[in-house]
């Protein structure tokens, strides 16, 4: 299946807590002194007589998009290209972003910024900064950009593992130039996989109708409770609204990486995998009631999952003592902290349960 990024056409952020940044203390969201997220009626700008004339569906978009808004941003970007001969030429590109803190920490695609020259913001407001780039990573077509600001309206991050198909998304971008578009749609499914430009898998990513256009790259997808739940990156050319965002818990973990060290650092092991649900009977025979868990496809030569002895066909359900039900999780699993070290595998195979120990080393 083809698929297109959302084209329009590594610095340190030093000393910083980053549980500060993130607004809450259950870490919940970045978004520091917004609304309750089931405070979902619009806010201010209607009267009680438009408010009836509203159905409910129409509250809660009109809602949603007067919280969210103003947090998004319009992306411009110049990139200096070589030409036959050496001579540099410059070109140009667009998206979108969202500031995720007061304080000028926007979020947009890794496709939207990656080898930019120069990066230009524009809020809602008129508002305009130039941006510097903080941390990009490709694998997961996330960057974290900052603008000179102290007081913007920042957009409030859910969890995205709390989706349901069929729930209601809301996209706010900037199609082709045209500021703050908002489409609504609907969860479509969910732990779906593209690549990514380095040739990884992007996974976990959520599969909306909510239509998206060239532009819209790197802005929010909006669950009803004006909160945050994806970041759009991608769609199905010449399909029907087969449009794609990367889930919000992926950006939770991403942000923190990039906020430390200007980049992810992951702990490699080797295998290539897919979220799957688990056979009852299989459930039963190991005596767990995890639905879901990786089934494990190929296992590299000369890796440490080859090493520990894990085979195509395995499910791996645990690590270190924590459940993984998704290969999102064991991806976020697999953090800078894991690198180097030994660590408990729980995988079920032919309706046994296993325990080897697996060293993880530093991808690069």
């Amino acid at each position: 299946m083809a698929w297109v990024e959302l084209r329009a056409d590594g610095t340190n952020v030093g000393p910083m807590d980053y549980a500060q940044l993130i607004g809450n203390a259950g870490g919940d969201a970045f978004g520091a002194g917004d609304p309750e997220p089931n405070a979902i009626a619009p806010s201010g700008s209607l009267s009680a007589q438009d408010l009836d004339l509203l159905d409910a569906y129409s509250r809660v978009v009109v809602g949603a998009v007067e919280r969210v808004g103003p947090a998004v941003a319009a992306i411009s970007v110049r990139r200096r290209l070589a030409e036959r001969g050496g001579r540099p030429r410059e070109v140009g590109g667009a998206g979108s972003g969202f500031a995720f803190t007061p304080d000028g920490f926007v979020l947009t695609n890794s496709h939207v910024v990656h080898a930019a020259s120069s990066v230009h913001v524009v809020f809602p407001d008129g508002a305009e900064f130039d941006a510097d780039l903080i941390g990009n990573d490709p694998a997961t077509d996330l960057a974290v950009i900052r603008v000179g600001a102290g007081a913007l309206t920042a957009a409030r991050l859910g969890r995205s593992s709390s989706l349901r198909v069929g729930q209601l998304a809301i996209a706010i971008g900037n199609p082709y130039g045209f500021e703050n578009t908002v489409t609504a749609g609907v969860v479509s499914a969910l732990g779906r996989s593209l690549p990514a430009r380095d040739g990884n898998l992007i996974e976990d990513l959520i599969q909306t109708d909510a239509a998206l256009n060239p532009g819209n790259s790197g802005g929010p997808l909006v669950n009803s409770a004006s909160e945050v739940v994806g970041v759009n990156t991608a769609i199905v050319p010449g399909a029907q609204s087969l449009c794609f965002a990367v889930g919000i818990d992926t950006a939770h973990w991403v942000v923190s990486q990039l906020l430390a060290y200007g980049r992810v650092r992951r702990a490699f092991i080797g295998l290539t995998g897919t979220t799957a649900t688990m056979p009852r009977l299989l459930q039963r025979a190991i005596g767990v009631q995890q639905a879901q868990g990786v089934r494990v496809g190929d296992v590299a030569a000369d890796s440490p999952a080859s090493a520990a002895g894990i085979e195509p066909g395995d499910w791996i359900i645990g690590l270190d003592g924590v459940a993984v039900s998704s290969i999102g999780e064991l991806r976020r699993l697999l953090d800078h902290t894991r690198i180097g070290r030994v660590c408990s595998i729980r995988i079920v195979r032919g309706g046994r349960l296993l325990h080897p120990v697996i060293t993880p080393r530093e991808q690069h």
